[in-house]
């Protein structure tokens, strides 16, 4: 590739890549590690071939504070701008690092009966918090200040709520809910608002809003 890059009259400015696998529980030094002997063994044999290798481009939020100090060059971490709960359930996170939600009101509540637990929906689906989460997270989503409720199920316009207790919340109440992977949640608007408590002080428009393709 880097051949073909010089004979085009092109610039080789380096390599990157990304350590998917810190998204694991447990995985963030692992894939810190590897991600510093993958880029040094490319900008190694890079140099054996003659190319220039000045930038070592790699870094995921999981990973970021493990960075291997003689690997990557420059880092690239994404989710850590808002947070979200896969951050969280992975511990690389407090809670009150999270800082984007997605405003949510209560449609239906059911409270607990037999053998089924209290739950509530909420007028959020897979069109807002997106259904993409990982096998081993607890659900789809966190509850701001009731964080051991669990978004158990998405239709495209409806979040099901397991709820953390029997005092359920009223219908119409307004829930903040964490999307469990931010990046997709971003992607799914054309604006986000930037509150200060309960004021709206700024909207940022979201610039590479159906940008996928």
């Amino acid at each position: 590739m880097a051949a073909a890059i010089r004979d085009r009259n092109m610039v080789l400015r380096g390599v990157f890549t990304f350590p998917g696998h810190s998204n694991a529980p447990g995985e963030h030094t692992n894939a810190a590690e590897d991600e510093a002997r993958t880029l040094k063994a490319a900008e190694r044999y890079l140099h054996e071939a003659g190319f220039g290798v000045p930038v070592l481009s790699g870094g995921s939020s999981p990973s970021v504070l493990a960075t291997v100090a003689d690997g990557a060059t420059e880092i690239r971490p994404g989710v850590y701008i808002f947070g979200d709960a896969t951050q969280y359930e992975l511990g690389r996170i407090d809670i009150d690092e999270i800082a984007l939600t997605v405003v949510t009101t209560v449609v239906s509540r059911q409270e607990a009966h037999q053998d089924a637990p209290a739950r509530v929906i909420v007028d959020a689906g897979s069109k807002i918090l997106a259904a993409d989460r990982a096998s081993w997270a607890t659900g789809y989503g966190r509850v701001l200040g009731h964080l051991n409720a669990r978004i158990t199920a998405l239709s495209e316009h409806h979040g099901t709520i397991i709820w953390d207790s029997d005092d359920l919340p009223e219908l119409g109440t307004r829930l903040q809910v964490i999307p469990h992977h931010v990046c997709v949640a971003v992607n799914l608007v054309d604006e986000v608002y930037v509150c200060d408590g309960e004021n709206i002080i700024d909207t940022w428009r979201v610039g590479a809003r159906g940008m996928n393709s």
